[in-house]
C-alpha cells in the first residue's frame, strides 16, 4: 500500500474526504518526526512503538575490495509492533 493507497482508506474508514485525511496523515507524520528528532518514543497502544536507538560505530569490510573500513556511529529509527497488531497480522 502506498501513500495515495492508505489515504484513500483512512478516508473511507472515517469517514472524511481524501483532502482531510491527507492533512491527517501528513500531520501524524510531521509529529512523529518532531517526537523522534528530539529522542522521544511515539506508542500507539495495540499498533506498536517508534523509538531511536543508537547504533555504534563498528568495522565492516568493503566487499568489491575486501579492504576494512569503518562504519560511523549512528541515530536509527525503530519500530515494535503490538500485540494487537501481531494477533491481527498472524
Amino acid at each position: 500500500m502506498n501513500k495515495a493507497e492508505l489515504i484513500e482508506s483512512m478516508a473511507a474508514e472515517a469517514g472524511m474526504t481524501k483532502a482531510d485525511a491527507k492533512r491527517a496523515l501528513d500531520a501524524f507524520v510531521a509529529s512523529t518526526n518532531k517526537a523522534l528528532k528530539k529522542g522521544d518514543r511515539v506508542a500507539l497502544v495495540g499498533f506498536g512503538s517508534f523509538s531511536v536507538s543508537k547504533r555504534a560505530a563498528r568495522k565492516g569490510r568493503n566487499p568489491k575490495t575486501g579492504l576494512e573500513i569503518k562504519i560511523a556511529a549512528k541515530k536509527v529509527v525503530k519500530f515494535k509492533p503490538g500485540a494487537d497488531l501481531q494477533k491481527n497480522v498472524k
